[in-house]
């Protein structure tokens, strides 16, 4: 039986057709221990499902450090000095209308290596960008993502078992609705990669926007992927918590009340469905930090949520 747990902190201190057999991406082939440190994984063998999209542009990268004209959606494997057999792929927010790379991805990045997890950094296609695809572009690359990296596991010295997700903001959306809906079929399948499983161990997500139905529809996600004025049922299929299943992966959740984007009540309303679906879940409500405080905002209680996380991680058996 599922052991729900329910830690809600408030701080106040300071698919269908049959696969075509064409080529995979380029994957390392030699053994773990003599693998780079990094590697970029290109998602798709060609041009992505549906085509479009900018033509021949490199990633055009703000003061900021946040990504726009995703042309080529890859996956950035990051090792660390001592892997522990675990991974995580990650995706940072932005509404789906830029990524904030350097502000979410990169420190979280640094903080998981030390912890002995390889991450894989998810840069997405952004739906706005002429994606045939549209709305599904995303999704379809964060599907890609998991699958490739559940075929190439153990090459990378990954026990396919043991892959989590991190999402921050609309990053939280993007992993968090694909972990969900394991059956959503929201490209036909391109190569053998496309077999594996969407399958996620665990999931942890900072700040995510949850739910896409009134009164929660005015944040940049809905907007970009569902247009001003969405259908009740549009709103809902886009959701996350009407997808909680039992077998849904363990959930941990951090946020602040002062949020002004992802309303504190967005995550309430997933750890109300995982507590209605026996999924294990873990919500941490800090008093203050607003919202994009990535590893923590300084003066903030927020600063402790990688430690909290950790103890998630460890009970969850995937770092020791």
């Amino acid at each position: 039986m599922f052991r729900v747990t329910r830690r809600t902190v408030l701080t106040t201190l300071a698919l269908s057709p049959a696969v075509t057999g064409r080529a995979e991406p380029a994957a390392i082939r030699t053994p773990p221990s003599s693998l780079p440190d990094t590697t970029l994984l290109p998602l798709w063998p060609g041009t992505p499902p549906g085509g479009g999209g900018p033509e021949n542009l490199a990633p055009l990268v703000s003061a900021n450090g946040s990504l726009t004209r995703i042309a080529a959606p890859t996956l950035q494997i990051y090792r660390p000095a001592r892997p522990n057999g675990a991974a995580m792929i990650m995706a940072a927010g932005g509404g789906y209308q830029h990524i904030t790379q350097r502000k979410e991805a990169t420190p979280a990045t640094r903080w998981l290596q030390k912890l002995g997890i390889t991450v894989g950094v998810l840069t997405y296609r952004l739906p706005m960008e002429g994606w045939h695809a549209a709305s599904l572009a995303p999704f379809q690359d964060a599907q890609r993502a998991i699958r490739l990296l559940r075929t190439h596991a153990r090459q990378y010295g990954i026990d396919p078992d043991r892959i989590g997700i991190l999402g921050f903001s609309a990053g939280g959306h993007l992993l968090g609705l694909c972990a969900t809906r394991p059956d959503w079929e929201t490209y036909s399948p391109t190569d053998t990669a496309d077999t594996a499983p969407i399958k996620a161990a665990l999931a942890l997500l900072a700040y995510p926007i949850v739910s896409l139905e009134p009164p929660y529809n005015h944040t940049h996600t809905s907007r970009t992927l569902l247009g001003p004025h969405p259908t009740q049922a549009d709103a809902r299929a886009w959701s996350i918590p009407p997808y909680i299943r039992r077998g849904s992966p363990p959930f941990f959740l951090v946020q602040a009340a002062d949020d002004p984007i992802a309303a504190p009540a967005q995550t309430a309303l997933l750890e109300q469905a995982c507590q209605q679906n026996a999924v294990p879940v873990t919500r941490h409500l800090f008093a203050a930090g607003g919202h994009g405080f990535g590893l923590g905002r300084p003066g903030t209680p927020t600063l402790t949520w990688p430690h909290l996380a950790e103890q998630f991680l460890h009970e969850q058996s995937f770092i020791s």
